[in-house]
């Protein structure tokens, strides 16, 4: 098999039957091409596998109201206030900082939206492989036996993160049965799961250089991980032992590597995060994109990029100066910490082209014309510049932004317009870190809350990268030192922007208890969102959770 990247270009929407939501499960023809006038040769059935994963690019990474939008900016590390002008918009982001969303909101539907499609692109393909004859599609019985396998694979990493979000939901694994599917409970949606991973994934092809991009036996024990990790969440039985025997699979090698070598941590912590990260040893399964010859590019930039980014980066892109750090959540990283000065783009800011030349703030805004400084504030500080007042004294919520409030993003990179792979950075969705991070939490949970030194040796592997050789000693871990608390900390630090602290606020039990910031505890009911109003009314079979009107 040729890597997901040389494929891409063909990935056009040659699928006649797609599934737009599990409230509506009729087939629908987008196109004249019916499913009957395809899967005539390799390619095509290749084409069919593969659309999945373009359409994952809508809902799993930054740029559209989709999984990570809700799961991140509904947490402690990341918001997307109001920006002078800017970032109003109906005040979505601010009903996610404030956990005040409705039944109603866009932002609530089109996750559940996006996915169930999602979900659906990967049924119909599973249907049309299991129905043909191998003769008929040009292909070998161990080829399509592999096929249905990732289908199977990838479609219930779709169930998972459906269940993360919303809990109870649907079991549906043909196109169209049943029309109005009822809810299931969230324990057995999650042994559903656990069952298609396992009848699957020794069937499915392991990590390899051709398999960049796609669902392979790697990702299926990482999705393993994720379900063993948050088990008592999501079905009230702890299962820490399964997540460590999962997490072994991946940390021994035995699911193969991206790069057909064995799996291991990238020796420097901007290995998986460049234009050059199809080369990570690290990445377990990615978002893949190929710019160069697909135009399929990141769609994250829109996210976290200023009006005037690509002044900083020599590329050709730019953003809604949306998303920034928390006030406060910067200092949680060490001056030390490679990191805080890698991942993270604070203070002056200067041309890529002219070092000494500062970018300059964008037009119509506050610092139109001014140079740009990023800061670990949100408050109106020109106003009081303006007015002699301290500004230390502002008030500071999600309405009191200005153009440049907020530390950004700067943790995946596109490279200039001169790099080969300029604007085709993939984007993670499990990494060898991770994984790391997993298993030592088991451990700890085993252990009554208490780190092993296997443990601390996790995730003093992952941490010692960010720091210089010299400043290492002092930060490293003890089993005295890694408490449950600081591990928290540590994923955060960890793993800032990739998706997962919503997550790790509820294993935690600070989802709704804690502050941070100007937000208050809030009901533990908002640790799941409420099943989209307008799809109840479609499908009176689906349930609402609990603290939303039924």
């Amino acid at each position: 098999m040729k890597p997901m990247k040389t494929y891409l270009k063909r990935c056009v929407a040659v699928l006649a039957l797609v599934v737009a939501g599990c409230t509506d499960l009729s087939e629908n023809v987008y196109d004249q091409l019916l499913t009957d006038n395809f899967y005539n040769n390799k390619n095509e059935v290749v084409s069919a596998v593969l659309r999945p994963y373009t359409h994952a690019n809508a809902w799993m990474t930054p740029g559209q109201d989709g999984w990570w939008r809700i799961g991140e900016l509904s947490a402690d590390q990341l918001a997307w206030p109001v920006k002078g002008r800017h970032g109003q918009d109906g005040g979505k982001w601010i009903r996610l900082h404030y956990h005040t969303w409705t039944v109603d909101d866009d932002f609530i539907w089109n996750p559940w939206r996006l996915m169930w499609w999602g979900l659906g692109l990967c049924t119909d393909p599973i249907e049309n492989l299991e129905k043909r004859s191998i003769q008929s599609m040009g292909i070998t019985q161990e080829e399509k036996d592999a096929f249905i396998a990732e289908l199977k694979l990838l479609r219930a990493f779709h169930y998972l993160k459906l269940m993360d979000l919303y809990g109870d939901i649907p079991i549906v694994t043909k196109v169209g049965e049943p029309v109005s599917p009822p809810s299931r409970p969230r324990a057995e949606v999650f042994a559903f799961i656990e069952k298609e991973i396992k009848d699957n994934i020794d069937k499915a092809p392991k990590l390899s250089k051709a398999m960049l991009g796609r669902m392979s036996q790697a990702g299926g024990y990482a999705m393993l991980v994720e379900l063993y990790l948050n088990a008592e969440v999501w079905t009230g039985t702890a299962r820490w032992d399964d997540c460590i025997a999962a997490a072994n699979k991946l940390i021994n090698g035995e699911a193969g590597g991206q790069n057909d070598a064995t799996m291991a941590l990238d020796v420097n912590i901007t290995d998986g995060f460049g234009p050059n990260n199809h080369q990570s040893k690290e990445t377990i399964f990615s978002i893949a994109y190929e710019f160069q010859t697909s135009n399929f590019q990141p769609q994250w930039p829109g996210d976290f990029y200023h009006f005037n980014q690509r002044d900083i980066y020599g590329g050709a892109r730019n953003g809604n100066d949306g998303v920034v750090l928390i006030p406060g959540v910067y200092s949680t990283f060490e001056n030390e910490d490679l990191r805080k000065s890698t991942w993270l783009l604070a203070g002056p800011q200067f041309r890529y082209d002219n070092p000494s030349s500062p970018v300059l703030g964008g037009s119509g805004n506050e610092y139109a014309g001014q140079p740009l400084v990023f800061v670990d504030n949100i408050r109106k500080n020109k106003q009081a510049a303006q007015n002699g007042t301290d500004p230390e004294l502002l008030p500071t919520d999600m309405t009191q932004g200005e153009e440049n409030s907020g530390i950004r993003f700067n943790k995946y990179k596109l490279g200039n317009l001169t790099h080969a792979s300029y604007n085709s950075t993939d984007w993670n969705a499990y990494r060898l870190t991770w994984i790391y991070f997993a298993k030592a939490e088991a451990l700890m949970r085993k252990n009554g809350g208490v780190a092993t030194g296997e443990a601390v040796q996790l995730i003093n592997d992952s941490k010692k990268r960010a720091f210089a050789p010299a400043d290492w000693a002092s930060r490293a871990y003890t089993v005295n030192t890694l408490t449950l608390d600081e591990l928290l900390a540590e994923r955060g630090r960890e793993f800032i922007f990739e998706g997962f602290r919503r997550q790790d606020l509820i294993r935690w039990n600070k989802f709704t208890t804690a502050s941070w910031w100007d937000h208050v505890p809030t009901d533990p009911t908002r640790k799941l969102f409420p099943i989209p109003q307008r799809q109840r009314v479609l499908n009176p079979n689906l349930g609402q959770n609990d603290g939303y009107p039924k």
